[in-house]
């Protein structure tokens, strides 16, 4: 008896033609995509589909849908009807996301429905078919999955409080003069980490340290010019792009790139945590001093803090009111507007 040719992709019936969604979350590296993909080919293989295309987001957080490309990569073919599939395949709830509101992940998944594209979960132990126990089951998963991050932001963060407490640096770039060191759990150095590299083992920590003379010499520059010459930010940013002189991305100078440097404790040995929250990918909002997590004496001061005190005593004294800037841009408006009609 012959055997039958294997159908191509094109042949097979829409009904039995499915895309699958993969993410690996920044906070779970366990679920690695690979074996995502695993489960849901195992899943599909017991239900006749064909998986014909894969929409993945690799180190993506699930809290928000904004910087996951493939999931709105997805969404925009089910409503635009360029999907040539009527199923996604998803490993389980979490990987569609941990939205903070769980009628967030609900309504990506009923506007895919909307359109002909049904959602399926191979991981979990409920079929998504509209049952009373699977929206139910469903509906906790969600809110269990909003959950979890919540959770883990609060432990996280707490670990990181207590880790700054002890002089450890916790994430983002250095300031400018300043390098990050990669050092082990017994604080012996293991070397220096550069531009966009982390620490690969969780018991490493990170320091700060003094980085090359010439860049702590531009900052001594940077004080000096404004306690004792009395230079604006924006001045003494426009003196040192006239030198060719560049921040630590590369790029000219700022006013705001100067005024980071002449209000950055670090410039005296001190490190300061927890000026700004960023929990659960929400808008970073300004915390008040009094939750300010501030560890002292790190290393020598490479300006003196005399010197460093007078700069914030000078930035206070300059700081306008509400009122006072407004009447200088009307003031200012009003120049332009008599210069404009001299001309």
């Amino acid at each position: 008896m012959p055997h039958s040719e294997p159908s191509r992709i094109d042949e097979v019936p829409h009904s039995l033609r499915a895309a699958q969604y993969v993410r690996m979350s920044t906070d779970n590296q366990r679920y690695s995509t690979q074996n995502q993909q695993d489960t849901i080919a195992a899943y599909a293989a017991r239900r006749d589909l064909r998986i014909v295309r894969t929409y993945a987001d690799e180190g993506c957080s699930g809290l928000r849908l904004e910087n996951r490309q493939a999931l709105k990569d997805l969404i925009s073919d089910a409503l635009t009807g360029h999907a040539d599939f009527d199923l996604v395949l998803v490993y389980d709830v979490s990987r569609w996301g941990r939205f903070q509101d769980a009628d967030e992940s609900a309504h990506y998944e009923f506007i895919c429905r909307e359109a002909g594209v049904r959602v399926e979960y191979c991981g979990e132990a409920f079929d998504n078919d509209g049952s009373f126990v699977s929206t139910i089951a469903k509906n906790l998963k969600r809110a269990m999955a909003g959950e979890y991050s919540r959770e883990l932001s609060i432990k996280v963060f707490a670990g990181q409080c207590r880790l700054s407490h002890l002089g450890f640096f916790q994430g983002g770039p250095p300031s400018f003069g300043l390098r990050r060191y990669l050092i082990d759990e017994h604080g012996h150095r293991k070397g220096l980490l550069k531009r966009g590299e982390r620490k690969y083992m969780h018991i490493d920590r990170v320091i700060l340290q003094p980085g090359p003379s010439h860049e702590l010499k531009l900052v001594r520059n940077v004080f000096s010019k404004f306690v004792l010459e009395r230079k604006s930010d924006a001045l003494i940013a426009r003196e040192l792009n006239k030198k060719g002189a560049v921040n630590y991305y590369g790029r000219q100078w700022t006013a705001f790139s100067i005024r980071s440097i002449l209000t950055n404790e670090n410039f005296v040995g001190n490190m300061v945590y927890n000026r700004k929250t960023y929990r659960l990918g929400q808008t970073a909002k300004g915390n008040s001093p009094n939750l300010w997590i501030r560890t002292t004496g790190l290393f020598e001061a490479i300006v003196e803090p005399s010197l460093f005190r007078r700069a914030q005593e000078i930035r206070t004294q300059r700081r306008m009111s509400d009122r006072e800037l407004l009447a200088r841009l009307s003031s200012l408006l009003k120049e332009k507007d008599i210069s404009a009609e001299r001309s």
